[in-house]
């Protein structure tokens, strides 16, 4: 296909203000939405509402150059990206609306040879079910657009380097579509873009994350044992994985991240009776979060009867994972809330250094708390944890490896 003249990309969070900076600095203009007033307000003045390095950069230089653009409402163009939420409703079932809002918001605009891509993690079958509320409102259109799906599997912290240099699984609702969102992705993608169709491509973006959900599952479950067996984890980790086929990964408070913590969901709600590892593997991994706030409030008494006195606690860490400000499906944030609603006479101090406020915690300084607190639970690898040295003066909680 000729290089698009105008993209339009729905959803202006973790993945899409990279993904419309990045298509931006091919010289293509983008016009990105958010339905967030103020986050819009922002971009346009060259800046960032989300910590991701390097992005502040590419952000800045594609306002400056009059190629990224920010609005509360979508604009004509070639190329419709839908990179919006898919939460939660009842018990863990996928929630497509937000998907199904952005489309039916581009409906109008959409012309002969247009290219609508779905990016946002979704169950299997939403392409298809997108292309038929397309259709149904547009039937004129009919078999005359190109409808595609393309996860993105990116790293936070590092989603700038990722989005150019991984592959990409792309699939379309036919071979022309894919073809077409193939050629879109060269423009801005280095590695390799293989092609399937688009219930692959969606299954695809689950299976990855659900496995690595199995895997990470298995370290939490080593920990709980090794916590009952008077066994250090972490040594037990390393010396398993010299083996030369083993590679076991480490254990933490839980899974958070709206991709680990929420995709094994997304096929579990529609084949609960073939999931039982994936099933098994959430459960897991959603007590070691219960878990370690058990641990923390034994720790708490156990101060109490020996001291005469409420401790004060440290819970080191909010965010879903080291060296980030992203607090979706946290679960050291679980654990905080778990901490905080224990005992309101206690002194808690919430450290989160990748974040200067929160509308819950009230947020104190890593040295600060580690110097006051009796009890100090790690929560989250920060880098700024592990320049801590170890005091014998503290009951420290390590569930991350803050100290192994």
């Amino acid at each position: 296909m000729n290089l698009p003249t105008d993209v339009t990309i729905i959803g202006l969070g973790y993945i899409g203000l990279p993904t419309a900076a990045l298509i931006a600095k091919q010289e293509v203009k983008v016009n990105g939405v958010d339905i967030n007033p103020s986050v819009v307000e922002i971009i346009n003045e060259g800046k960032i509402h989300i910590v991701e390095p390097d992005l502040n950069d590419y952000v800045q230089e594609a306002v400056s150059r009059g190629f990224l653009k920010a609005s509360t409402k979508p604009s004509p163009a070639n190329v419709y990206i839908i990179l919006v939420p898919t939460p939660f409703k009842g018990d863990h079932e996928p929630d497509i609306s937000y998907v199904e809002a952005a489309t039916r918001a581009i409906v109008p605009l959409l012309k002969k040879d247009d290219l609508y891509i779905i990016e946002s993690t979704s169950p299997v079958g939403t392409t298809e079910k997108m292309e038929q509320l397309i259709y149904t409102e547009r039937p004129e259109l009919k078999d005359q657009l190109h409808i595609a799906y393309c996860p993105e599997r990116v790293l936070p912290g590092n989603i700038m380097y990722e989005l150019e240099n991984n592959d990409r699984v792309i699939g379309g609702t036919n071979e022309t579509s894919t073809q077409k969102a193939v050629e879109f992705y060269r423009m801005f993608v280095k590695s390799e873009l293989h092609k399937t169709n688009a219930r692959t491509a969606e299954m695809c973006k689950l299976t990855e994350n659900s496995s690595r959900d199995v895997q990470i599952a298995f370290a939490n479950e080593l920990s709980l044992i090794c916590d009952k067996a008077g066994i250090n984890v972490w040594e037990l980790i390393d010396l398993a994985n010299k083996h030369p086929r083993v590679n076991i990964l480490q254990p933490g408070s839980g899974v958070g991240g709206h991709c680990i913590a929420v995709d094994p969901y997304f096929i579990v709600s529609d084949y609960p009776l073939e999931t039982k590892i994936i099933g098994s593997a959430r459960e897991v991994n959603n007590y070691k979060s219960f878990w370690c706030a058990e641990k923390i409030e034994t720790a708490k008494k156990d101060f109490e009867q020996k001291h005469g006195r409420k401790p004060v606690i440290a819970c080191m860490g909010l965010a879903f994972k080291p060296d980030i400000d992203d607090l979706r499906e946290s679960p050291a944030k679980y654990i905080a809330q778990k901490v905080l609603q224990a005992d309101n006479n206690s002194e808690v101090y919430f450290v989160e250094p990748n974040i200067s406020e929160h509308t819950v915690f009230k947020l104190t300084d890593y040295n600060e708390a580690y110097d006051k607190a009796d009890i100090i639970a790690f929560l989250v690898a920060h880098k700024e944890f592990k320049g801590l040295s170890k005091r014998k003066d503290k009951i420290i909680l390590d569930f991350c490896g803050v100290f192994k």
